[in-house]
């Protein structure tokens, strides 16, 4: 009971959804018609999830002001094989960047000498399964997918990793990338704990004019499809009558920007109106992990074959996650 309540009540905040739908029935709308409940949609998912980003992000920061790039640095350093990309993924969960904030710790990272295996499992792992996904998942999915998705993650990011490790792909790196003197191999200073505690409200600010307008892009689109778009719609292309719904899932998301802020909105309403488990989280997987400007600046950093390998690595991965959410959704939902 008391983490049913954590659940609904502190990360879903059920509690505001209906002191707005009590507002808006004082105010004289009816939400239970498709305006009226595309507004409480809107409303109630773009207060929630600016208040969890903001929180999430302040504490994420707060425990990534720990992990300057010098130190991840060295914890990198300290491992070999295949514990290296364990590790690598493990660091790509404090980091709460999209994918195109990771790519410039990667190529530092890569720059100072790591191998590109954990590199990748760092640069995979960072906008798939970093600590506010894990909590965003919980507060919509539940528990169980939320960490099943997260161990999953994790998986991809370091079979990934290795994979391009054993087919010795570092030669398919960009030259200049191990000819700069990248910042990563500056010596952070210590950090006082007021000095944290601005780093993270900083952190905060920054993340949220960058990510704010995508949320209102998805809760946007997730009111559409909530309240406009027939359930028979979505089952029919993204429920049990199409064993191609994950692949056409993916296959959307790539070309898509946006973080799992973005993603969530359009997720919980894909799955209230029909769609399979795994249909939806292979949609958000592609979306964080595989997006068209993220990709492109991968390119200037490492050659076609490799960018590539990346791609058909994620892509796989993502796709076999959609279809083993898709088993066993009845057991866990």
């Amino acid at each position: 009971m008391i983490w049913s309540f954590i659940q609904n009540q502190v990360l879903g905040m059920k509690w505001l959804n209906f002191l707005i739908g009590f507002a808006l029935t004082r105010l004289g709308l009816d939400t239970n018609t498709r305006i009226g409940g595309s507004i409480l949609f809107f409303i109630y998912d773009v207060l929630k999830i600016t208040i969890l980003l903001c929180v999430l992000i302040f504490l994420i920061s707060y425990i990534q002001s720990y992990f300057p790039p010098e130190r991840s640095r060295k914890i990198l350093g300290r491992f070999h094989g295949i514990w290296a990309n364990c590790i690598g993924a493990l660091l790509g969960t404090v980091t709460p960047f999209c994918s195109c904030s990771s790519i410039p710790l990667f190529i530092g990272f890569t720059s100072a000498g790591l191998p590109p295996g954990v590199t990748f499992s760092f640069l995979i792992s960072s906008p798939m399964v970093d600590l506010g996904s894990l909590l965003l998942l919980m507060s919509i999915f539940g528990t169980k997918v939320a960490v099943i998705y997260v161990i999953l993650g994790l998986v991809i990011a370091v079979a990934g990793g290795t994979l391009i490790e054993h087919l010795h792909m570092d030669r398919y790196v960009e030259d200049f990338i191990y000819q700069s003197n990248s910042s990563v191999n500056i010596e952070s200073p210590q950090l006082s704990f007021k000095d944290r505690l601005i780093y993270a409200r900083d952190q905060v600010v920054s993340t949220f004019k960058k990510v704010f307008p995508y949320i209102l892009i998805g809760v946007g689109i997730g009111a559409v499809i909530h309240n406009w778009i027939p359930e028979s719609v979505v089952e029919k292309i993204l429920g049990n009558g199409n064993p191609l719904g994950v692949i056409l899932a993916t296959v959307i998301g790539i070309p898509m920007y946006a973080d799992i802020f973005g993603t969530i909105p359009i997720a919980e309403a894909l799955l209230s109106k029909g769609a399979l488990l795994g249909v939806v989280l292979s949609f958000m997987m592609a979306v964080t992990t595989l997006s068209l400007p993220s990709l492109i600046m991968l390119r200037k950093a490492v050659k076609p074959k490799l960018l590539g390998m990346f791609i058909v690595i994620c892509t796989v991965g993502i796709i076999i996650v959609g279809y083993f959410f898709n088993f066993i959704q009845p057991y866990i939902i």
